[in-house]
C-alpha cells in the first residue's frame, strides 16, 4: 500500500452544539394563529379555556463533528374537523398539547465542512422595532482561531458566508504567547440585543466582533434583492482585548448579560489554582468580573467584580430581562450574581460557605451539578440537564425588586445532553453526543388548571398512553425511540417541592428525535439472520452486518448497522424474460361519498390485477389472497409486450399501453381501444411505436421511438380518452428525449405559488367538478420535457403553455431557474460573449454530443410542507436530483415584462405572465449512490415512484444498481439494494397477504414477494436498527459457529461507602484499612461503582430485540477489558477449540499492586433445548492488567501490564512459552497476520514484532520511536505488500510500514511513515476487510493475483461516523491526486474553508517530522459530481485525463467498498 484514498461512508451523527435563532425567515414573518370558528356550543365550551400562544418558531443549528444542518420547526395544529388529520396517517408523538397535535423538524440545508467545529452562536438581531424584519446569522468557530460568519440566501436556498475572521499564521503567533496545545477551542457567546459577539481564543486572547448597525449602509442594493429583501445581521469590524493585561489568567466562562445600555461581558476566571489535595485550605479561588465593552471606543472598563466563588464552579448563565444578573453554576453549588444582589445554593454536602458562620441555602435533594447544560424556559426558570440525564428546573425568586432565592427541583429523566437550547416559547432541543437527540415541547400551567384547559379534550388518550399502546400507535421508527428514551419523558407534571413555588408547573412531550448511533467504542462484523449463503461478488456483501457498540449509561445500545436494504421475501417464483411490472385497482363500484371518506380508504384499497409484461406476450394476474393467472378470461392486450399500465378516473378506469395503442379497461372489460400510431403513413411514421409513458389522472402522455409525443387526454364524465398531439409540437423539429407528467395535487397546489398570478393559472378542477361534485380542487397538471439537446420545459397541460425552462439542464448546474428570469438578472452583452467561447473550447474536449436525458421524473410526496423533487437520468448513467424551493426575487416581476414588452408583440406577454417566475431548483448531491456501470441499450424506466411501502415514501431506482431513495424530513436518504444484483423491474404491492409491500424481478428472471423489514429505522445514512441496552457496551466480538455477539457492558450500582472501602485492600499484604478520618454516618453514603459482565447476545429471527442468552459476571472491582473469540491449539487431542477469552483487571486504587484475570469460556448449544451453554473452561490470575487477546497460530496471547505472554493450550490449562518486555505501559490493541504481531501503546507509539516457531521466540522487529496516543492499530494490506495503520487521540491516522534495507531505518529498527492523515475524529476500531473486485479491474492488464488480495480498513469513530481506508494503485492515486489539487480551488467550500488546512497532521505541539501526502480525500473529491458538466471537463482536460475515467475511478472505489 503506497497510496491509499480515505472515503467517508457513514458521517457523524452525535449532535455536539445546537442553538436556536431565525435564520431563514425573521420574527416578522410569522402568521399569528387564528382561532377556529366555533360550529356548535358544545366545543365551543372545551376549548374555551386558556391557551397559550405558539410564537415565532425560530430554526433549529445542529452540528454533528464536520457536519452543519439547520432545521425549520414545523407545527401541526390540532384541527377542530378532524378532517386532515384522517389523510396525515398516524396520529403524531406525544398528544395534544397547547393545540398542537405534533411538531417536527424539516431539514432546510445540510453541509460537510472541512473543520470540525468548536462552538456555534447565534448574531441575533434583538428584538422589537425595525429589526423583526431582520434574520439572525451562525457564527461558528472552527480549531485553533477561524471563525465564519454565515447568513441565509433565498436566492440559493442555502448558507452563504458574509465574514470570515482568522487570527492564525505567522503574525497572530504572538496571540499564542509561546504555548503550542490549548486545553480547548475557541469559545463564542453573542451579546443578546446582537450589538456584539465575543470569541475566546488561544484561552487568553479576547476577539470582538462588532455587529453591523441596521441602515449603516453596509448591505449595497444588489444585495438587498440577492436574498430576497430579508437582511440578516453581518458583522462589520473585530479586534482583540488580551485579557491578560487585564490580570484575568485561568478563564473558564464568558457570556454577556441582559438590560445593560453598552454591551456588557462577565468572566469567570480563577485567580490562582488550587487542586484536590488543597481544596479544604484554598477552596473560593475563582470570581467574576463584568467589563463594559463599548466598540467603538474600543474600550473595556470594569464595572463590577465578585470574588470568593468555590474552585469548582465551571459555567455563567446570563438570567433575561427584566431580572438580570448572571448564575455561576459549579459541580456543588449554584451562585446568583448581578450589580446590587447576590444569593447561593447548595446542592449538596460538598458545598462550602465562605465564612463558616453563615451556612448556605440547600436544595431539598442531593445533585452533582459538574458537566450540565442549561437553558432557560421563561424569563426566571432555568432547565438544567445533568450528567445522568435528569432533568432540573432552578426557578428565580423574584419580587419585582431583588432576587430573593434560588429553588431547585426535580423533574423526569431524559437523554444524556451534549446541549440545549430553547426553541420560541413552548419548543426545547436536547442535543446529544451518547443518545438519540430530542425535541420537547413544554408547556407551563398553575398547578391544577393545566390538566383542565387544554389538555381536558385528551385527557384519556395521555393517560391510556402505555407502552404498548403507545408502540401500536406509531410508526415502527418512533417506537424504537421510545423503547430508549421515551417513556422516561413522556407527558407528566413536575411539582416543585415547596408551597411558595407552586404557581410554576412544567409537563413535557417529545415531539421528534434525531437517531445517532455514536459514539462507536467498538464494532464487530457478522452475518445477518436474512443473509443468503449462495450470494457471490457483490450480492454477498449484503449478508453482512456491522454492530456497534454506542452510547453510554442508560442510552447505551447495540446499533445494527447495514449499508443496503434486504427486504423480507414472502415469496418468489421464476419468470425468465419479464420487461416490467404493474399492479392496479379496481372496485367493483365506486361511489361518489364524502370526499374525504375516500382519501382515507384510498391508501388501504388493495390492488386488483398485477400486469406483467414479458417480451412477446403481457400476463395478467388476480391479487386476490392468492396470485392467480387470469390472462384467458381478461380483455387486456396480451398479444405483445405492454410499455405500462395505471388508474384513471379515480381508479374507475385501467389504461393498458402497448406498444402500437392503449386500451381502458373497467376491471376486465374494456370500454375503449386506441391506436397511437398516426394515420398519415405516407411520411413513413408508421415505424414510430411508442417507447415510454406517463400517467397522471386524466391525461397519459406517451414518447414516441421518432422524439414526439401524443397526449392521450380524459374526459371523466363518461370515462373515455381521446388521442391529441399538443399544438406546441405540431411541426416542431426539436427531439424530445424524455418526458414526465407531475400532478401538484390539492388543496393547495405548490407550483400555483411560484407563479406571480395564481389566479389567471386554470387546473384540472373543472373538468372534475362535473363528475364528482366533492372532489373540488384536485390541482394541477404539468407536463416536464427534456429534448435531445439537453434543455428542459415544463408545459402546462392540457393546454401546453410553456411556464419554466433551463437552457441546459444537462449540464447539472447547482440552481435551476426560469430563462426569463435569468436573462434579465445577467447583462446581455455578456451573456453572447459566453456562448460563442462555449462552442469553441467544446472541441478540443471528450465527446458529450450523445449525453442526454433518458428519464424524467417529478413527484411531491405527502406532507404538509413538503416540495417537489426531479430527478433526471443522463445516458452515461449520472442522476441528477434537484429539489424545488421559492424565490420571489422584488424586482424580478417588472424587469421581466418590461424586457419582455419593449422586444415583442403583447401576445408574447401574456405568456410570459404566467410563467412559473418565482420557481427555482437547487441540486441535491448523491454522492452515497454508486452509478450504473454500462448503461444499457434499451432504455427501460428505472424510476418507480412509490408513495407507501410500510408507511415510507419515495422512490425505488431499478437497473444494474438498485437503489432505494426515501423521503424523511425533505431529505433524500439513498439506500442501495445489493442483495439481487441487478433488478429489471419494480412495483408496490398492497394486498392481504402482503401489506404496503413490494414486487420485483431480478436480471436472472426471478419474481420475489417482499416486505420492508419494519423494525429497521431508515432516516439516517444508513438503515440501523437499535438495541437498548440500559448499560454502558465496552467491547463486542462476534462468534461465527453459533452467531452469537459476546460482548461487555457496565452498569453504575450505587453501593454503601464501607463495602467500596473494604474492596481497595491489597489481599496480599492484608492490611486492615484505616478509616478513622470517616465519621459513622459517612460510612454509610452511597458511592456509585461501575459493575461489569458479558452478555451473550443472538439476533432474534423475526428481527425484534435481541435475547440475552447468558451473562458472565465479574468479580467486585473487576473489569471485564477485552472479549476475544479465539481459536487454540489443543496440545492433548491435537485439535483446535474456538473458546471465548476475556481479560480484565481489578481497580482498586493507587495503593494496591494492579492485577487480572484471564478467562476461557466454551461455548454450546443443547441439542433439544434453545438455551446456549457457557462453561468456564479456565481462569488464571496474573500480575497487571489484560487489556488485549488474540490468538497467534493456535497460542493463545495475551498483553498482562507492560508485557506481553504467549501461551499454550492444555485442554485445561494454558501455559507460557514466550514473552517480551514491550509495551512499555498498557496495550491498547493487538492485530495479528500470520506470524506478525502490530500493538499499539497507550502512549508510546507501535511496536512491530514477529513469533517464530522453532526457537519459540518473541522478535521485535520494528518501532516507532515518537510518542503517540494509539486509539486503534490494523494491518493494511494490499497485494504483497504489509502496512501498519495507526489513530491516535489528536485525530489523526497514520501509516507505516518496515523496510530494514532503507538507511533512515536505522537498520530496521525504525518503522518508516507512508501516508498520514487528519481524520477529525476518534477512530476507536479498524476491520480489516476484502476490497470487491470491480469491472475495470477484470479488464484491466494488471495481474489478477494482486488485485484480488488487497484489503481495506473500515472503521469507525466516536462522533458516530463510519469511513474506511481503501488502498489504490499509483496510476489512479496519481490521477486522483491532481483533481483533489484542482477541486480545492475549482469549488466554493462552505464557511471559507480550505480542505488542504482540514486534512494536515495535528501534532498538537509535539514535535512531528511530517510524512508523505499520499493519502486522497474524497470528501473533497465527491465534489467534483456536483459541477457542472462544462466545469467537470475543463478540470478533467486540465490534468490530461477524461471525466469518463474519473467517474469510472471514483465508481470503482465506491463499489469496491461497499462491504455491507
Amino acid at each position: 500500500m503506497s497510496f491509499a484514498a480515505y472515503k467517508m461512508m457513514h458521517w457523524p451523527t452525535g449532535i455536539e452544539n445546537c442553538a436556536s435563532g431565525f435564520v431563514t425567515h425573521s420574527r416578522a414573518d410569522f402568521v399569528p394563529r387564528i382561532p377556529p370558528i366555533q360550529t356548535d356550543d358544545l366545543e365551543s365550551d372545551w376549548s374555551a379555556g386558556p391557551r397559550r400562544e405558539i410564537g415565532p418558531i425560530p430554526n433549529l443549528v445542529v452540528t454533528a463533528g464536520n457536519v452543519l444542518e439547520v432545521y425549520i420547526v414545523r407545527i401541526q395544529e390540532e384541527d377542530s374537523s378532524r378532517g386532515s388529520k384522517a389523510s396525515s396517517g398516524e396520529p403524531k408523538r406525544g398528544g395534544v398539547m397547547d393545540g398542537l397535535s405534533g411538531v417536527s423538524l424539516e431539514l432546510v440545508c445540510h453541509y460537510r465542512l472541512h473543520g470540525n467545529v468548536e462552538t456555534v452562536a447565534v448574531l441575533s438581531t434583538g428584538g422589537g422595532g425595525d429589526s423583526s424584519r431582520r434574520r439572525d446569522s451562525i457564527i461558528l468557530a472552527f480549531q485553533d482561531a477561524k471563525i465564519s460568519v454565515l447568513e441565509f440566501d433565498d436566492s440559493i436556498h442555502g448558507l452563504r458566508t458574509s465574514s470570515m475572521h482568522c487570527f492564525e499564521g505567522p503574525e497572530w503567533l504572538y496571540l499564542k504567547r509561546g504555548r503550542e496545545s490549548f486545553a480547548r477551542g475557541p469559545l463564542v457567546k453573542v451579546d443578546p440585543q446582537g450589538r456584539c459577539g465575543g470569541v475566546l481564543v488561544y484561552d487568553l486572547q479576547m476577539i470582538i466582533l462588532k455587529a453591523a448597525q441596521a441602515g449603516s449602509g453596509l448591505v449595497g442594493d444588489e444585495d438587498a434583492f440577492g436574498s430576497g429583501g430579508a437582511v440578516s445581521a453581518r458583522i462589520e469590524s473585530s479586534y482583540i482585548i488580551n485579557l491578560r493585561d487585564l490580570d484575568m489568567q485561568h478563564i473558564k466562562d464568558f457570556i454577556f448579560v441582559h438590560g445593560y445600555i453598552e454591551p456588557v461581558m462577565v468572566i469567570l476566571h480563577e485567580r490562582e489554582l488550587t487542586w484536590a489535595g488543597r481544596v479544604t485550605w484554598k477552596n473560593h479561588t475563582c470570581m467574576v468580573s463584568a467589563l463594559s465593552i463599548s466598540t467603538t471606543l474600543k474600550q473595556h472598563p470594569l464595572i463590577w467584580s465578585a470574588v470568593n466563588l468555590p474552585h469548582d464552579a465551571y459555567k455563567l448563565l446570563a438570567v433575561p430581562s427584566p431580572i438580570g444578573g448572571i448564575l455561576v453554576i459549579g459541580a456543588n453549588s449554584i451562585h446568583y450574581h448581578s450589580q446590587s444582589t447576590s444569593c447561593a445554593l447548595a446542592l449538596n454536602n460538598y458545598a462550602v460557605s465562605v465564612d463558616s458562620s453563615q451556612e448556605m441555602p440547600r436544595s431539598t435533594f442531593n445533585v452533582e451539578l459538574d458537566a450540565a447544560n442549561a437553558t432557560w424556559l421563561s424569563n426566571d426558570v432555568a432547565l438544567l440537564s445533568t450528567k445522568t440525564g435528569e432533568l432540573l428546573l432552578l426557578i428565580i425568586v423574584y419580587d419585582g425588586r431583588v432576587v430573593q432565592r434560588l429553588d431547585l427541583s426535580k423533574s423526569k429523566a431524559s437523554v444524556l445532553t451534549s446541549g440545549i437550547t430553547t426553541i420560541g416559547n413552548s419548543l426545547f432541543f436536547l442535543g446529544s453526543r451518547l443518545g438519540d437527540s430530542l425535541l420537547v415541547q413544554f408547556t407551563c400551567g398553575s398547578g391544577a388548571s393545566i390538566m383542565s384547559s387544554a389538555v381536558k379534550d385528551e385527557v384519556g388518550d395521555i393517560e391510556g398512553d402505555a407502552p404498548s399502546a403507545k408502540k401500536l400507535r406509531r410508526s415502527s421508527s418512533d417506537a424504537l425511540q421510545d423503547m430508549a428514551s421515551g417513556e422516561e419523558l413522556s407527558l407528566y407534571v413536575s411539582a416543585p417541592n415547596t408551597p411558595e413555588s407552586a404557581q410554576k408547573s412544567f409537563s413535557f412531550a417529545v415531539r421528534d428525535s434525531l437517531i445517532n448511533v455514536g459514539p462507536m467504542k467498538d464494532f464487530s462484523y457478522g452475518l445477518r439472520i436474512n443473509a443468503d449463503t449462495n450470494a457471490t461478488g457483490i450480492a454477498k456483501q449484503s449478508n453482512y452486518e456491522l454492530v456497534c457498540c454506542s452510547g453510554h449509561g442508560k442510552n447505551g445500545a447495540l446499533c445494527v448497522l447495514r449499508q443496503s436494504i434486504r427486504p423480507e421475501m414472502i415469496t418468489e417464483v421464476e419468470l425468465p424474460g419479464c420487461k416490467g411490472i404493474w399492479t392496479v385497482y379496481h372496485k367493483s363500484t365506486r361511489h361518489n361519498a364524502d370526499s374525504l371518506k375516500i382519501v382515507a380508504a384510498a391508501d388501504d384499497e388493495y390492488h386488483a390485477y398485477l400486469i406483467i409484461s414479458l417480451e412477446a406476450r403481457t400476463m395478467v394476474l388476480e391479487t386476490a389472497d392468492l396470485l392467480t393467472e387470469v390472462t384467458e378470461s381478461v380483455d387486456y392486450y396480451v398479444q405483445g409486450r405492454t410499455i405500462a399500465a395505471g388508474n384513471l378516473f379515480g381508479r374507475r378506469r385501467v389504461v393498458q399501453v402497448y406498444e402500437r395503442g392503449a386500451r381502458i379497461l373497467d376491471g376486465s372489460f374494456m370500454t375503449q381501444d386506441l391506436s397511437v400510431v398516426a394515420a398519415n403513413s405516407e411520411s413513413g411514421s408508421e415505424s414510430s411505436m411508442v417507447m415510454s409513458v406517463s400517467i397522471a389522472d386524466p391525461y397519459v402522455v406517451l414518447r414516441m421511438t421518432d422524439g414526439s409525443i401524443r397526449l392521450l387526454i380524459g374526459d371523466p364524465s363518461t370515462c373515455t380518452v381521446s388521442v391529441s398531439t399538443p399544438a406546441a409540437f405540431e411541426g416542431s423539429k426539436k427531439l424530445i428525449s424524455a418526458c414526465t407528467l407531475y400532478h401538484d395535487k390539492g388543496p393547495e397546489p405548490w407550483l400555483r405559488k411560484t407563479s406571480t398570478d395564481a389566479w389567471l393559472s386554470t387546473g384540472v378542477d373543472e373538468a372534475i367538478d362535473g363528475a364528482d361534485g366533492a372532489l373540488h380542487d384536485q390541482g394541477d397538471i404539468y407536463c416536464v420535457v427534456c429534448f435531445e439537446s439537453g434543455s428542459l420545459e415544463i408545459y402546462d397541460v392540457p393546454n401546453f403553455n410553456c411556464v419554466f425552462s433551463v437552457d441546459k439542464f444537462i449540464s447539472g448546474k447547482t440552481n435551476l431557474l426560469d430563462t426569463l428570469v435569468e436573462e434579465h438578472l445577467k447583462d446581455p452583452q455578456k451573456l453572447m460573449n459566453r456562448s460563442s467561447e462555449e462552442m469553441s473550447g467544446q472541441g478540443r474536449k471528450e465527446n458529450i454530443e450523445n449525453m442526454k436525458v433518458v428519464e424524467l421524473a417529478m413527484q411531491r410526496w405527502s406532507g404538509q410542507h413538503s416540495r417537489p423533487f426531479l430527478f433526471g437520468i443522463l445516458s452515461d448513467g449520472t442522476i441528477l436530483c434537484y429539489h424545488a424551493y421559492l424565490f420571489e426575487g422584488p424586482e424580478s416581476t417588472s424587469k421581466a415584462e418590461d424586457s419582455v414588452s419593449s422586444q415583442s408583440s403583447s401576445g408574447f406577454n401574456n405568456i410570459s405572465a404566467s410563467r412559473l417566475r418565482n420557481l427555482r431548483f437547487s441540486r441535491v448531491p448523491l454522492d452515497t449512490y454508486a452509478k450504473e456501470e454500462t448503461p444499457n441499450g434499451t432504455p427501460c424506466q428505472r424510476i418507480s415512484i412509490f408513495k407507501n411501502i410500510a408507511g415510507y415514501q419515495g422512490l425505488f431506482l431499478s437497473g444494474s444498481r438498485p437503489a432505494w431513495f426515501m423521503v424523511f424530513r425533505e431529505r433524500l436518504r439513498v439506500h442501495p439494494q445489493l442483495c439481487d444484483g441487478s433488478i429489471v423491474a419494480f412495483t408496490v404491492l398492497h394486498n392481504v397477504n402482503c401489506n404496503h409491500g413490494l414486487i420485483y424481478v431480478t436480471s436472472q428472471g426471478i419474481l420475489k414477494i417482499c416486505q420492508l423489514p419494519s423494525i429497521t429505522s431508515y432516516d439516517n445514512y444508513w438503515p440501523v436498527q437499535k438495541i437498548p441496552l440500559k448499560a454502558t457496551p465496552h467491547q463486542v466480538t462476534y462468534f461465527a459457529d453459533k452467531n452469537l455477539y459476546p460482548l461487555i457492558v457496565s452498569v453504575p450500582v450505587q453501593k454503601p461507602l464501607n463495602q467500596v472501602m473494604s474492596t481497595l485492600v491489597d489481599q496480599e499484604v492484608g492490611h486492615q484499612v484505616e478509616n478513622h478520618n470517616l465519621s459513622s454516618d459517612d460510612m454509610h453514603r452511597t458511592y456509585t461503582v461501575d459493575e461489569f459482565e458479558v452478555r451473550i447476545l443472538e439476533p432474534e429471527k423475526s428481527g425484534g430485540p435481541w435475547q440475552t442468552k447468558a451473562t458472565i459476571p465479574m468479580q467486585t472491582s473487576e473489569n471485564a477489558l477485552t472479549v476475544r473469540v479465539v481459536t487454540l491449539f489443543n496440545t492433548t487431542t491435537k485439535e483446535n477449540e474456538t473458546l471465548l477469552a476475556i481479560g480484565t483487571a481489578y481497580v482498586q486504587g493507587e495503593d494496591v499492586a494492579a492485577r487480572g484475570r484471564v478467562l476461557l469460556f466454551s461455548v454450546g448449544k443443547i441439542s433439544d433445548k434453545p438455551q446456549t451453554v457457557v462453561s468456564e473452561a479456565y481462569s488464571k490470575d496474573l500480575k497487571g492488567a489484560i487489556s488485549a487477546l488474540a490468538s497467534l497460530q493456535g497460542h493463545l496471547l495475551i498483553a498482562s501490564g507492560p508485557k506481553i505472554i504467549l501461551h499454550r493450550w492444555t485442554g485445561s490449562e494454558l501455559n507460557g512459552v514466550a514473552f517480551f518486555d514491550v509495551p512499555p505501559l498498557y496495550v491498547v490493541s493487538l492485530n495479528i497476520v500470520k506470524n506478525f504481531i502490530l500493538l499499539g501503546d497507550i502512549h508510546k507509539s507501535i511496536y512491530f514484532l514477529s513469533w517464530k516457531e522453532q526457537g519459540a521466540q518473541l522478535n521485535l522487529l520494528a518501532k516507532d520511536f515518537g510518542s503517540l496516543d494509539c486509539f486503534a492499530t490494523e494491518f493494511l494490506i494490499d497485494g504483497s505488500t504489509l502496512s501498519l495503520a495507526v489513530s491516535d487521540n489528536q485525530k489523526n491516522l497514520q501509516i507505516f510500514y518496515y523496510a530494514p534495507k532503507m538507511s533512515e531505518s536505522w537498520k530496521g529498527q525504525k518503522l518508516l511513515s507512508r501516508a498520514e492523515f487528519h481524520v477529525g475524529a476518534h477512530v476507536t476500531k479498524f476491520l480489516r476487510l476484502q476490497m470487491l473486485s470491480t469491472s475495470s479491474d477484470r479488464t484491466g492488464t494488471a495481474p489478477a493475483s494482486d488485485k484480488t488480495n488487497r484489503f481495506a480498513l473500515l472503521f469507525g469513530t466516536l462522533d458516530g461516523s463510519v469511513g474506511c481506508i481503501a488502498p489504490l494503485d499509483e496510476l489512479t492515486f496519481r490521477r486522483l491526486q491532481s483533481l483533489q489539487k484542482k477541486l480545492v480551488d475549482a469549488v466554493s467550500h462552505v464557511a471559507g474553508l480550505n480542505p488542504r488546512c482540514f486534512r494536515q497532521f495535528r501534532s498538537n505541539g509535539k514535535a512531528h517530522r511530517p510524512g508523505p501526502d499520499s493519502i486522497v480525500d474524497c470528501e473533497l473529491l465527491c465534489h467534483y459530481e456536483m459541477l457542472p458538466l462544462e466545469e467537470q471537463l475543463e478540470i478533467a482536460n486540465q490534468i490530461g485525463t477524461t471525466r469518463s475515467q474519473i467517474l469510472s475511478n471514483l465508481n470503482d472505489l465506491s463499489l469496491g467498498t461497499s462491504f455491507l
